[in-house]
């Protein structure tokens, strides 16, 4: 089976990260400098509206991701500190087709798709974020809810910025895997993550880490977790071991990506922007529950979309306790005047288990990628966008997307927006009730949403 040209993905993690600190270390000393604004943003509305900077007070969303607020309103500003509030809320309809259908496994067993047609009051988010004692130390508290599946959170993160180059954060935050969880979230083509991107992702979990400019135009970020992902898992069930990722962002023509460096080109790029991205993590992870029981780790899936700490998942009557999950992937982003192209690859080991017997394999390699192109047909009012998703996998299941679909911006901006969402799926290796998949599922699924960041 083909995989790529790397070393073992254990190190790879260890030695991505080690390159961003060391190219962090000889930057501290300018940690006395004044903080700089971001850089210009190059974009310009048609019709000859001037490029904006951003706000001097704000910061840039390449750490948090989905956690990060928007703008809001402000509430408090003393000479002690402030007090910003802001919102997210999206409304979506989903039809995943056709019902009622099965899927065999890879080791031949038949299994239920579980296929959804309703309409909910998806997603929420408020966020209370400012500053206190210096304007360099910033708070976010995240108040979250999925309607879907009856789940609230509340949580929060702490940065300091000691200068561009360097900045520490500790809190709720992303491991470093996909483009996607890092900072672009809500500003994607659609309401949620493509195929490829939420199958091979790692997740959002408590943790430290160090993020900054190394060298003019091109970012780091460097983080130790708890777990790939925190989501269902409490510190009674955590074990010894940590996540450990890392992710270097370069922006060689711009020296940005827009707002949130996500997909889109609303604001419409007069010169060419272009992003390029690496990222690597390694976690040791467990199913996090007794052996009677239903495991809580479910951020990794195989190809078949079986959690791999289920009973029976690799073998009949064989349980995995703990496995290593070894992960790298590359992508590439441009913006012009108007269009925007989005590409990402993928490489995931699953190895090391530990199971209540022998296994018929001892490693899982899956390799895969997505790319996503949109174009704004109307600038700064509508869009138009095309994504194809595959995933090469050790199953040779060869799960694939194509989607299609379209943005409306009724304010000219992107703090509403109407989405409509058209999926072609074929053996899907992933599903959650947080997004478009279901695990399984073998057809196609429209969508009708509406969301708002303020």
């Amino acid at each position: 089976m083909s995989s790529f040209p790397l070393l073992s993905l254990r190190s790879a993690a260890v030695a991505t990260t080690a390159a961003v600190l060391l190219l962090a270390a000889p930057l501290v000393a300018l940690a006395q400098d004044e903080a700089d604004t971001q850089p210009v943003d190059t974009t310009a509305a048609a019709g000859g509206v001037q490029p904006t900077q951003y706000k001097p007070d704000t910061y840039p969303n390449t750490t948090a991701g989905e956690l990060t607020p928007g703008r809001g309103f402000d509430l408090v500003k003393t000479q002690k500190g402030s007090l910003n509030i802001s919102f997210y809320g999206l409304f979506r309809w989903i039809n995943q087709m056709p019902g009622q259908q099965t899927f065999t496994d890879h080791l031949g067993r038949v299994r239920n798709v579980k296929e959804r047609n309703d309409l909910n009051w998806h997603r929420s988010f408020v966020w209370l974020s400012g500053w206190f004692w210096r304007p360099e130390f910033r708070y976010t508290i995240s108040l979250w809810s999925l309607g879907t599946t009856q789940q609230s959170l509340i949580f929060g993160n702490l940065q300091y910025r000691v200068a561009p180059q360097l900045n520490f954060g500790v809190g709720i935050g992303p491991n470093m895997t996909s483009r996607s969880t890092q900072g672009s979230w809500p500003y994607w083509a659609a309401t949620d993550r493509q195929m490829a991107e939420e199958f091979f992702r790692g997740g959002f979990s408590s943790g430290a880490w160090i993020s900054g400019q190394a060298l003019p135009r091109l970012n780091y970020i460097a983080s130790v977790n708890t777990n790939l992902s925190q989501l269902g898992t409490t510190a009674t069930n955590d074990t010894r071991d940590v996540a450990t990722s890392a992710s270097l962002i370069w922006f060689p023509t711009t020296g940005e990506f827009g707002p949130r460096g996500g997909l889109g080109d609303l604001e419409y790029h007069e010169q060419l922007a272009t992003r390029f991205g690496v990222s690597a993590c390694h976690a040791r992870e467990s199913r996090y529950a007794p052996l009677d029981q239903p495991p809580n780790a479910t951020q990794i899936r195989l190809s078949d979309g079986v959690n791999p700490f289920e009973a029976g998942a690799l073998a009949n009557g064989v349980t995995v306790n703990t496995l290593d999950y070894d992960y790298v992937s590359v992508d590439a982003g441009a913006k012009l005047k108007g269009f925007s192209f989005q590409g990402e690859a993928y490489y995931r080991k699953l190895s090391n288990f530990r199971a209540t017997g022998p296994l018929p394999l001892a490693t899982n390699q899956d390799q895969g990628f997505m790319v996503q192109a949109m174009q704004m047909v109307v600038p700064r009012t509508l869009a138009l966008y095309a994504t194809y998703g595959y995933v090469n996998d050790d199953f040779h299941r060869f799960p694939y997307e194509i989607s299609a679909g379209a943005d409306i911006y009724p304010t000219k901006s992107r703090v509403w927006r109407l989405n409509a969402h058209y999926i072609n799926i074929f053996r899907c290796p992933t599903g959650s009730n947080f997004g478009y998949y279901t695990a399984g599922q073998s057809g196609n699924t429209v969508s009708l949403g509406t969301d708002i960041l303020l």
